[in-house]
Order: C-alpha cells, then sequence, then structure tokens
C-alpha cells in the first residue's frame, strides 16, 4: 500500500539519521515507578521528564521505555498547564498526566502497556517538539464520564427502566434526579446515544436523544425506574450512553511540534477528542486507534469527540490502518480556522476574531504567510491572495488566550472587505496534505471523515461500516464552526461503505457530502469546492446501502464520479429526505459514470 511505502522510507530515513548520534534509554522503573503497583505515575514522570531534559543533549536520540504493565495517573502531583485547544472547552488549568514539552528526538515506548487516568485529566501532551515518536501503549480512564446503561424494561405508561454498567457510581438526588459521579467530578445526563445491544451499530433513527431522569427510584439493586423517560425505539437490550457536551480535553495534545509520528497508540477513552493536533507540521499516524479493548469490551463507546482531528496543521498528515469505533463524531478531521474581521483600521490592517467558543486562545499565523478574503454569506474569496507582514493579539498582550489579532498585509486589501457585511481570513500557509488509507471505522455518531484543505488529499482503501451520518464529509463554512476551507484536489477511492445514513445529523445529506455552508447560495457567482478540472474525483468504490442518496454536492466546479458500484440491501427501512442518488446544486463541470 502507498501509505506503507511512505512510512517505510520515513523509517529508513529517521533510523539514518538516528545513527551518527548518540542514544540514551531511560527505563521508567529506575524512577521508582513499577508497572500494575498502582503507584501514582504523575509525580514520577514529572521527575523523569525534568531528568531527562536536563541531561540530554539537541542532537542525542533519547528513550523513555515502560516495562509492560498497567501504571496509574492521579490528578495529584500531576503536571498544571495552561493550554488553549482548538475545539474544546477553553477551561484552564489543565492537569496532565504526561506533559511532553521543548522535546527533541525523544521516544516514550510502553511496550505494550496501559496508561489509566482517573479524576479530569489531559493524558498526553507534546508541544514544541521535534522527530518525537509515541508508541506502544493505550489510554484509558478509570471511570469514565460518559455514563452506559442498558435498558432493561419499556413500556409507553411506566417509562424506563435501565440497569448502570458495573464501573459507573451513581446516586438519586433530593429531588430525584438520576446523576453520576467520578474523582472531583459530577454530572447529570439530559441526552446520549443509543446502541443496538448485539451489534454495536446506533440505532436507527434515533441520532440524539435526549430524556428526563425526573422521578427517578432505585426499584432494585441497580435498577433504576424513571417514569419520565419514554421513548419507544430504545427496546429492552438497548445501550444508552448517557453523555454531556463539555469537551474539557483530548486523550493526546499535539501543538507547535515538527515531525510527529504515533504508532500502535489506542485511546480507549477520552472526555474531549482522541487525538487534536493544532499548528503541528508532518504526522504520521500509523495503527493509531481510538476503539474498543477487543470484541468482549463490555463498553460501546470511545471519546465524547472526534478521534482525531488536526487544526491549522501543515506539511502532511498520513493516518493509516487504523481502528476508530463508538466515537461521539468523526474519525478524522482536517481544517483550518477562519478569523472574522472585525475591524477594518486602514487599507492593509485588519483585525480578526476567532468566533466559535471552543476555538480560540491559540496562534493563528505569523509573518510571511500566505492568506486569501472569503465572503461569509456566498463563501466566494474576494480580492487576491495576500500576505501577513505582521501579526499580534488585538485584545491581550500575549498570544495565549487571545481571541483577536491586529493582522497588517503585504499588499491593500480589497476596498469592498470590512466589518460589516461578513468577512472571513484564511491562512493557506498552515494548510495539510492528507492520506487517510486502510482504516476502519465503524459505530460512531455524526460522520466518518471530514476534509477541509486546498492540498492534496487522498481517501482510499477504507472500510466505512455503519458511520451512522455521512460517511465522508467535504466541508468549509465561515459562519457556525469557523472551519477552513475549499478542497481543491481530493481522490476518494478503493472505500467500501457499508450502511451509512441509518441516522440524522449535520450535513448528513448523502453517503458521500460534499457540503460548504453557505447561506446566499443563490446569489453566489463563483463556485467553492473544485477548481481544477476533475478537483474532486471519486473512483472505484464499493456502496452498500438500504437508502438512496450516494453524492450530495453543492458549489462544486470540477467532480468526476465513476467506476463505482452500489450495491441495495433491505437491512434497513429507507428514510432519508433526499431521495436522490445524484443530488447536485450549483455544480459544473461534472461527470458521473457508474
Amino acid at each position: 500500500m502507498k501509505c506503507l511505502s511512505i512510512l517505510s522510507l520515513s523509517l529508513l530515513l529517521l533510523c539514518s539519521t538516528a545513527s551518527v548520534y548518540a542514544q540514551k534509554v531511560y527505563d521508567i522503573t529506575t524512577f521508582g515507578l513499577k508497572a500494575n503497583s498502582k503507584k501514582n505515575a504523575s509525580p514520577v514522570l514529572q521527575k523523569a521528564l525534568a531528568k531527562i531534559k536536563a541531561e540530554c543533549k539537541e542532537a542525542e536520540n533519547v528513550i523513555l521505555r515502560f516495562p509492560e504493565g498497567r501504571y496509574d495517573f492521579y490528578e495529584k502531583g500531576a503536571a498544571v498547564r495552561e493550554y488553549y485547544i482548538s475545539n474544546h472547552d477553553q477551561s484552564n488549568p489543565k492537569k496532565v498526566g504526561i506533559a511532553l514539552e521543548d522535546m527533541q528526538n525523544l521516544t516514550l515506548d510502553g511496550q505494550g502497556s496501559e496508561f489509566v487516568f482517573h479524576g479530569r485529566m489531559l493524558p498526553l501532551s507534546l508541544l514544541r517538539s521535534a522527530n518525537c515518536t509515541l508508541k506502544n501503549f493505550s489510554i484509558d480512564f478509570e471511570n469514565p464520564h460518559i455514563t452506559q446503561v442498558k435498558i432493561l424494561e419499556n413500556t409507553p405508561q411506566d417509562g424506563i427502566t435501565f440497569e448502570p454498567a458495573s464501573w459507573v457510581n451513581y446516586r438519586i438526588s433530593k429531588d430525584s434526579v438520576f446523576g453520576t459521579y467520578g474523582e472531583g467530578w459530577t454530572l447529570r445526563q439530559s441526552g446520549g446515544i443509543a446502541f443496538e445491544g448485539d451489534t454495536k451499530h446506533l440505532v436507527y433513527r434515533t441520532s440524539d436523544i435526549g430524556f428526563s431522569t425526573k422521578g427517578a427510584r432505585e426499584v432494585a439493586p441497580r435498577h433504576i425506574h424513571t417514569p419520565a423517560w419514554k421513548d419507544a425505539r430504545l427496546i429492552p437490550g438497548t445501550v444508552v450512553a448517557m453523555r454531556g457536551w463539555g469537551r474539557p480535553a483530548p486523550g493526546i495534545f499535539l501543538s507547535h511540534d515538527v515531525n510527529t509520528t504515533i504508532e500502535n497508540v489506542k485511546v480507549h477513552y477520552a472526555e474531549g477528542m482522541g487525538l487534536l493536533a493544532q499548528l503541528c507540521d508532518n504526522i504520521t499516524l500509523e495503527k493509531f486507534g481510538v476503539c474498543l479493548k477487543g470484541d468482549n469490551d463490555p463498553r460501546y463507546f470511545t471519546t465524547q469527540a472526534d478521534a482525531t482531528h488536526f487544526s491549522g496543521c501543515k506539511g502532511k498528515i498520513i493516518s493509516c490502518n487504523g481502528l476508530y469505533e463508538g466515537m461521539m463524531d468523526d474519525a478524522i478531521n482536517v481544517h483550518g480556522t477562519y478569523l472574522k474581521v472585525v475591524k477594518r483600521i486602514d487599507d492593509r490592517t485588519l483585525v480578526g476574531r476567532y468566533m466559535h467558543d471552543q476555538s480560540w486562545g491559540f496562534e493563528w499565523g505569523r509573518a510571511d504567510d500566505e492568506v486569501q478574503f472569503v465572503k461569509s454569506k456566498t463563501m466566494e474569496l474576494v480580492g487576491n491572495q495576500n500576505k501577513i507582514t505582521s501579526i499580534r493579539p488585538y485584545d491581550k498582550e500575549e498570544i495565549d488566550g487571545a481571541r483577536e489579532f491586529i493582522i497588517t498585509f503585504s499588499e491593500a486589501i480589497d476596498p469592498a472587505i470590512n466589518e460589516q457585511s461578513g468577512f472571513g481570513i484564511e491562512n493557506l500557509t498552515w494548510t495539510p496534505e492528507v492520506l487517510f488509507a486502510g482504516n476502519v471505522i465503524r459505530n460512531n455518531r455524526a460522520r466518518g471523515s471530514l476534509f477541509s484543505t486546498p492540498r492534496p488529499t487522498v481517501v482510499e482503501n477504507n472500510l466505512f461500516d455503519h458511520t451512522s451520518g455521512t460517511a465522508i464529509l467535504l466541508c468549509g463554512d465561515c459562519n457556525g464552526w469557523f472551519e477552513t476551507g475549499a478542497c481543491r484536489n481530493v481522490i476518494i477511492r478503493k472505500n467500501r461503505f457499508i450502511n451509512a445514513l441509518t441516522n440524522m445529523f449535520q450535513f448528513t445529506n448523502a453517503v458521500i457530502s460534499i457540503y460548504p455552508e453557505i447561506p446566499d447560495l443563490k446569489d453566489q457567482q463563483k463556485y467553492f469546492h473544485g477548481g481544477p478540472e476533475g478537483g474532486i474525483v471519486i473512483e472505484d468504490n464499493e456502496f452498500e446501502t438500504f437508502d438512496a442518496p450516494i453524492l450530495y454536492a453543492k458549489s462544486v466546479d470540477g467532480l468526476i464520479f465513476r467506476n463505482n458500484v452500489i450495491k441495495t440491501n433491505t437491512e434497513y427501512k429507507p428514510f432519508h429526505p433526499n431521495q436522490n442518488r445524484f443530488w447536485l446544486e450549483r455544480v459544473t463541470n461534472v461527470t458521473i459514470a457508474e
């Protein structure tokens, strides 16, 4: 596979380079931490990392090894950091189990170990580092914040009786509401996702379910009756993952790194995304997973949000041979962030603002970065590409925690760009090439994958199995999420799609949905996605579907759909409001040949 050849070449070059320099190996046991000891690993890691940084020279290759086994990390003694993380809650400070910062040529090798976290923590961060590798370990939490329950009885008159999973700590409040708790946290859930008990597929046509546990009472040990929760779709045996909407922290956080490799690492749970990378250059994921612990895992869920998410990165993102299941959002999302123009100071200077409440506080651009401007209502480019000559925070002294930036450009800005009409600024320098290949995506909420980058993107040889919503989304939005941008060169080939669209979520118009958010499509004159002939190519794929919609496309110049096989089954009853096999809105230079 193309992915393997690229990875093999990367490893060969890495080994050739490594042989030039000395190598230091540290074993975590020398710091007094043994596997399966239940000792708090958090302060030990702080001590070990401080020693490594003090002793190692920049050119040295360093290996930190963990003998195989379980290691427990607690909030007490953990590193305390102020991190602003894209697409997460900007709550600070954060307690970090393994804080890798300003590292060079470091390999953290878990040798098959389980890293288990307690309370509310960010398990692992890697910041401002180069040529680092994370491999051979898993991340999990002793007591996940998502609450899993099994439906025992369901009657229209009396409501629902459910049983919390064995690891769930719960209590019924004085006002008769079911709630859960753990080390340093409490939650009252009022929504969730329903899974089929035998297959772990999302229950057909349930999407995000809402409920009330008012009036809850225990009718038998760990059997909770809730008269106010009534939903005929949840038959006995259904498993519900009760959840909130908070995203305190991902499982792994990467920021301002160069040449990062993550190999054979599994995230079994995180209260945010499995992996969030921002402002990184070159990332390779090989056999990375956001997944259950095998077929016999009693859990049905993994992460609270996306499995992997790349915000404002550049270079190459290579993600191959992974397993992504049970998460509450996409397996992969690649995008930048539009700044909204909130002030025009002069013909070369603007103030831009981060708009979404979960995406602000981190660096947006640098001098010499290439940018372009988009009109929010029609998502059309305005004026010419430009270059940043200077950028600094406008509402704070420092970048960390800033929402606004004052930006000066090398050329005069188009006179049409102003703060009243709605314009966004897109950073073109911080956009990556993407290879997403050989992955399995299954039994998750929302969508399978999302790509928004103008650079070459290849999505091939993946299995999208019951993704519940759209399997592949090409988006772009300067109105709500403010996630850039247009796709210019996309190849989607040799993938297999099995029964997507069993539920409805945002942007789920077809199995493959090319769906930029354009409030005023009727007045749009240009096109958002595509550009060159055949800018988006969908070929040699196999679709197995119970319903009609295969491809939806909006505002595309250059679309080819060819040599694909579509097979219809009767596993579910068709229900989608879009009953067109192909639905095209403002699409030109299009070829469809089955």
